[in-house]
């Protein structure tokens, strides 16, 4: 649906500054016509698949991913034969393991895995997440010593580790074995641990890079499984079970939902929804999730509330959740996790607030600099990644917040624009030696910065990212996948565009265009400045609207403006409330014109 000079609706510019073009060339929109033609699907799911690269002859196996199609052979990660090998050794003799995972969703739900596996063994390992403020992000020597001294010689990191070269090797020295399971971008030299999975490691051709920590550790449980049965071991556990755990962490840690992960979170929220995980279950229940669990209630309400342990509470509690089959206890930290993630909710508002104000003055009337980079010592370390997000978002560049200690150290956390690799620049920098410690991925990174170190990692930043930061800054608009009415919005519709589904990043929600439609009742709700709205069409029909963290920004006010007055072209993504057990269309905004 292309418009003149090439912009849907007309809109060159949008009220928050972007152009508003059609999500498919000329190419795409005759590949849609033919799956529409070959399978029968309507034209708008049709253009939804064309949309996101879906060639006529994927169609079939698109609408239905199935781990088994998809699953490639573990071996072809390197390294896994060997890992899959020590962990059968361990099993069969049944040594002590410890795991050491991170503090976020995709290292809970990579622990509560390969403790759920291990379980299944009559092995119940020891676990240890890292306090975020004391310890940090990965393995230390002190942790390290802590599960040798509990007896553990067998030692597995998950989602950390790629780049621990001394608590390993310590580790190794004490008499105890490491395997490292792992998704983050790793320097050139790797630990001395007795065998790496890494898809993005750089002797790794599995072309697996796009999985979660949790992806890994399934994949490497898969070939665990099989060596144990090719050692004569019986009673191996059913690994499809446990595809909940796997399907939480890839949308939690925003990797792609494409191949593979596609089919992990399709499984995995059949799984949930027959409350196949306790854990799960009660924190849906404790977040006041409605309707069937879908990627919005795992990002939004479930991945927070496992993080917000993490951030501002006990770290460990996300991987005990998640791993216990007791109705009491996962009830109870259901609960503590709901209360943490109202502090957190407090902590980061505070934050933002400040973050925005002293970013707004930085940049003034001009264009600012390519990279915020951000610090102050009234943030708390838990919510930095959180105030890193909202600038970036709100500022449409690449940003940093970091969380200053008395001691003059920084503890920070980076969110990156598509085009711009984040973790690579993180780990060029600490190999220049301007930052002790950094790693991540291209759109998220981590970092510590010593005291009075902040100016020449921002200039690195500058010189190193200035001209991606164009580039994916010139890039900004906004793909629109089709326009609908309100009329049109309806629950059958949304249904059905759900075949195309689940979506997330790499298979990104849907887009829709709403032309000339007037807003009604527009309201600022909520302590995240939310706005509530209506829309309502030129023939009288009425689509319930929310913008989230809209007030304060020209869109929010854009929408308490055009109350009862003149019509907007607005657009946004749509999806269904259960509120009180009734099925009702919400559009969630993302963007207005005047036409």
């Amino acid at each position: 649906m292309q418009f003149r000079d090439g912009y849907f609706l007309n809109v060159a510019e949008s009220v928050s500054g972007k152009a508003w073009t059609d999500r498919l060339d000329i190419a795409a929109a005759r590949t849609a016509t033919a799956i529409s033609q070959q399978t029968g699907l309507s034209e708008i799911v049709a253009r939804i698949m064309a949309g996101r690269g879906i060639a006529i002859d994927q169609a079939t196996s698109f609408l239905d991913p199935t781990i088994r199609d998809l699953m490639p052979d573990p071996s072809t990660l390197t390294a896994m034969d060997d890992t899959a090998a020590r962990l059968a050794d361990a099993i069969i003799a049944g040594e002590s393991i410890a795991l050491f995972g991170d503090y976020d969703v995709d290292g809970a739900c990579s622990c509560a895995l390969m403790t759920r596996f291990l379980s299944a063994f009559g092995i119940t390992p020891q676990v240890h997440i890292p306090d975020r403020i004391f310890e940090g992000y990965g393995p230390n020597v002190a942790a390290m010593d802590t599960l040798i001294d509990g007896g553990a010689s067998l030692i597995i990191t998950l989602d950390c580790g790629t780049t621990s070269e001394e608590p390993i090797a310590h580790a190794r020295k004490r008499g105890a074995d490491v395997l490292v399971i792992d998704h983050h971008l790793a320097d050139h030299d790797l630990p001395p641990a007795n065998a790496l999975v890494n898809p993005n490691r750089p002797d790794d051709v599995s072309g697996l890079g796009y999985l979660c920590a949790a992806g890994v550790t399934f994949m490497t449980m898969v070939a665990t499984n099989r060596t144990l049965r090719q050692r004569g071991q019986g009673g191996l556990p059913d690994l499809m079970g446990l595809v909940d755990l796997v399907a939480l962490a890839t949308v939690c840690d925003v990797v792609p939902l494409t191949g593979l992960n596609r089919a992990f979170v399709r499984r995995g929220l059949e799984i949930m929804r027959q409350g196949g995980n306790k854990g799960i279950s009660a924190l849906a229940l404790a977040a006041r999730a409605s309707g069937p669990l879908s990627p919005y209630h795992l990002g939004f309400l479930i991945g927070p509330r496992i993080n917000a342990g993490g951030r501002i509470g006990d770290a460990a509690l996300g991987a005990r959740l998640l791993s216990s089959g007791d109705d009491a206890e996962t009830m109870a930290i259901a609960a503590r996790l709901d209360e943490l993630n109202t502090e957190r909710q407090r902590i980061e508002i505070e934050a933002v607030e400040e973050a925005i104000a002293t970013a707004e003055a930085e940049i003034g009337a001009g264009e600012g600099p390519p990279v915020l980079v951000l610090a102050s010592e009234n943030w708390h370390p838990g919510v930095v990644g959180l105030v890193a997000s909202r600038l970036k978002d709100r500022f449409d560049r690449p940003a940093f917040a970091i969380a200053i200690a008395p001691n003059g150290k920084g503890t920070g956390s980076g969110r990156s624009l598509p085009g711009v690799d984040l973790g690579t620049a993180v780990i060029a920098a600490v190999d220049a030696g301007i930052l002790p410690k950094g790693g991540g991925h291209a759109m998220a990174a981590g970092i510590t910065v010593e005291p009075g170190k902040i100016s020449a990692f921002r200039a690195f930043l500058t010189d190193a990212l200035s001209e991606d930061v164009a580039k994916a800054r010139a890039r900004v608009s906004l793909s629109v996948d089709a326009a609908i009415t309100a009329r049109g919005a309806s629950v059958d519709f949304v249904h059905l565009i759900e075949k195309a589904g689940p979506f997330g990043a790499g298979n990104p929600t849907p887009i829709f265009a709403f032309p000339g439609h007037k807003v009604k009742f527009a309201d600022v709700v909520g302590k995240g400045g939310h706005i509530r709205f209506t829309l309502v069409s030129a023939d009288g029909a009425r689509l319930k609207g929310i913008a989230f963290r809209a007030a304060g920004t020209p869109l929010g006010q854009l929408l308490l403006d055009a109350r009862d007055d003149r019509p907007l072209h607005v657009c946004g993504t749509i999806g269904i409330d259960h509120w009180q057990g009734r099925e009702q269309v919400q559009i969630r905004l993302i963007d207005a014109a005047q036409p």
